[in-house]
């Protein structure tokens, strides 16, 4: 089965899932094909590629626990943590729509190309794609 039967396999099984939602987040969709196309292109690679457990709503309590533990407001959603031959890692923030960067995910983004690493802000599945596999043609995998 190739990787777009595979995909179409699974957007439609989770289409059935989305009925029985009461909410459908379009950047967590994102996610998740992007996280879904990586570990099926690069098997051996795939613990590399990571999410940030930045979002979502919590409690008071929680967050304060989370802070404590290291989570930082602003960090990209996906790190892929496979240097190449420029940069020492590839952060991808991923957005839907109209939606932009916050001020603390500029201050991110420039924090972290300060400290060699390449930070991209990713629309569609196909951009993540595109922008994955140019990144990794120079890298030693």
């Amino acid at each position: 089965m190739t990787y777009e039967e595979m995909l179409k396999q699974n957007k439609a099984e989770v289409a059935g899932l989305k009925a029985k939602q009461h909410y459908d987040n379009p950047e967590e969709r994102l996610q998740m094909d992007c996280v879904e196309w990586f570990r099926y292109q690069y098997p051996l690679h795939w613990r590399q590629l990571f999410a940030v457990p930045n979002g979502g709503s919590r409690n008071k309590k929680e967050a304060a626990n989370m802070k404590a533990a290291g989570v930082v407001a602003g960090v990209a959603d996906l790190i892929l943590l496979i240097p190449n031959d420029k940069y020492g890692a590839l952060c991808i923030e991923l957005k839907h729509g109209k939606n932009k960067q916050t001020d603390l995910q500029k201050e991110w983004q420039a924090s972290t190309e300060a400290h060699g690493n390449l930070y991209v802000v990713v629309y569609t599945l196909e951009e993540f794609i595109s922008i994955v596999k140019q990144y990794l043609k120079t890298a030693k995998l």
